[in-house]
């Protein structure tokens, strides 16, 4: 969604819809943590997606949901796949954990959550640590410095109100305008009230936060 610049000239930020990652998955029917090697094994062999589809007899739709584990992989499904690409069924269930592709990271370290009907919502490898309620954005551009450009950011996407121990840390925050960031929290000179510090952006005084996830790990994509 990007951001309303009115006639005036003045910058308006617009609200970006946020949804949490079980409603998320809800709302688009993935089944999280639905790891698998279809992927893998189908481009190994060279086959597009409508060879597998029709080798595994599903739709070309149902087929692309499976791999990307938008579909439960019964095991129905696995003996099929096994049987259509001549591997064994241990070869196509994964012991990767993953978690979800939430959104990215723009300009102004802004965080854009995908909202229902977007995407990609891809799977990411899960970093140590990962919880059930861990996810990833992408950084796209140098919002947070060149190098960083399509590095991805885990956070837990618990909606809880800034703790003491996030003060002087990097942490993913909400603020109460609906713009999300990801910025460096300190306490600000009003109780109740903080100050975000970026490397390239001037610092936000006194501003209200809503929430705050402490980053977890940042790794290149």
């Amino acid at each position: 969604m990007a951001p309303h610049i009115p006639q005036n000239g003045k910058h308006r930020q617009a609200k970006i819809p946020q949804l949490g990652k079980r409603q998320m998955q809800r709302k688009v029917g993935i089944v999280p943590n639905m790891g698998n090697n279809l992927k893998k094994i189908r481009t190994s062999l060279n086959w597009t997606l409508d060879r597998a589809a029709e080798a595994m007899g599903v739709s070309r739709s149902q087929y692309i949901k499976l791999e990307r584990g938008e579909r439960r992989l019964t095991s129905d499904y696995i003996s099929s796949a096994a049987r259509a690409f001549g591997v064994s069924e241990a070869d196509i269930i994964s012991t990767r954990k993953t978690v979800p592709l939430v959104g990215y990271v723009g300009a102004g370290a802004l965080t854009y959550i995908f909202g229902e009907g977007q995407g990609p919502f891809d799977e990411v490898d899960a970093p140590e640590g990962a919880t059930e309620d861990t996810v990833a954005v992408e950084i796209r551009g140098d919002s947070l410095g060149t190098f960083f450009d399509q590095w991805l950011v885990f956070y837990d996407d618990v909606h809880d109100p800034p703790t003491p121990n996030m003060i002087g840390r990097l942490c993913v925050v909400m603020l109460a305008d609906g713009r999300q960031l990801i910025k460096k929290l300190m306490r600000g000179s009003i109780p109740g009230r903080y100050t975000l510090l970026s490397q390239f952006e001037p610092p936000m005084y006194d501003v209200e936060v809503v929430w705050a996830a402490l980053v977890k790990q940042m790794v290149p994509r």
